[in-house]
């Protein structure tokens, strides 16, 4: 069975492409078997169905998965499906276990680890740099919601098959992984302390005073903060490099993550529309990333930047 647990920043066809390799692996078989045009006509009808109900309110005001099957000429789709309202998936919740690293704090994470970015979050860039920073849409297009839970289970546990389950996860999947865990912070990663100083700075008319504001307040951030911050970047600089293959533009990635990396945590958020809070997240990211961009390793960068390069930590035992 297939489940698609649809996320804000993802399309219709993002949520169904996993069903969709499903589909055209079922029909490597000698020809003959079946019609040629059997993979495109049952594809045709389970996008049909999962748009219906997306559509459907009945299945968007439920809380439960809604499972379905469609069958034709031999060849089964069993598939589950559950909406999450967008303020939902992007809630803040502190987790009760603090032995883990999904609803920790970020400075917990680091000082437990002894590194200066946390584990999860350079595994994955290593993954994603690996094998998937040419995938079209990556960081767009959505994981399947139980990889990614398995994802997160491991990391929290500390489990020692991480990297062998790693490099056989499908590449969405671990993505997904980490917009998990940003999104999962008990305070955003540029902070709830910052964020309206953050929503001024946007608002500012000139360019160089709002660059000014901007490089200020990412150096006022706690070190893992920062650190993390700018490990991040880079990253998403590499992404971006290869757009004219991945299709992911700086201005792509400010989208998606934006809201994930800026989103106050519950106790903010009452101060702003969650709908305007995702707003200024974007613009704040795709203000940020284009002026960090240029603060790169051995670039002439500003004073305090040293800190964007940390040094390789070992791994967690």
């Amino acid at each position: 069975m297939t489940d698609v647990l649809p996320q804000p920043d993802c399309s219709l066809t993002a949520v169904c492409e996993p069903l969709e390799r499903c589909c055209l692996d079922q029909l490597e078989e000698p020809a003959g078997k079946r019609p040629p045009n059997t993979g495109a006509r049952l594809w045709g009808r389970v996008r049909s169905k999962l748009l219906r109900q997306k559509l459907d309110p009945q299945t968007v005001e439920t809380k439960n998965w809604h499972t379905d099957v469609i069958e034709m000429n031999g060849i089964k789709v069993e598939f589950s499906m559950k909406f999450t309202s967008r303020d939902m998936s992007l809630k803040r919740t502190p987790s009760k276990k603090q032995t883990g690293v999904f609803g920790v704090k970020i400075s917990v994470v680091t000082k437990r680890e002894r590194s200066k970015v946390p584990y999860i979050v350079r595994q994955c860039v290593e993954e994603v740099e690996k094998r998937g920073i040419e995938e079209v849409g990556i960081y767009r297009i959505s994981g399947v919601a139980t990889d990614i839970q398995a994802l997160k289970a491991v990391f929290d546990a500390n489990n020692k098959d991480i990297l062998l389950m790693l490099s056989d996860m499908d590449i969405n999947a671990i993505a997904g992984t980490l917009k998990l865990y940003f999104r999962e912070l008990p305070e955003p990663l540029l902070t709830d302390r910052l964020y309206p100083a953050f929503m001024e700075g946007i608002a500012l008319s000139d360019p160089a005073a709002k660059e000014n504001c901007m490089m200020h307040l990412l150096r006022s951030l706690p070190d893992p903060n920062l650190i993390t911050f700018l490990f991040l970047l880079e990253h998403l600089k590499r992404v971006a490099e290869k757009e004219p293959v991945n299709k992911m533009s700086l201005h792509n990635l400010a989208t998606v993550f934006g809201p994930t990396l800026l989103r106050p945590s519950e106790v903010e958020s009452k101060a702003h529309l969650t709908s305007a809070a995702d707003i200024w997240s974007h613009d704040v990211m795709a203000q940020v990333l284009p002026h960090c961009a240029c603060a790169g390793r051995g670039a002439t960068t500003p004073e305090g930047w040293e800190r964007t390069a940390p040094s390789p930590s070992p791994l967690r035992s």
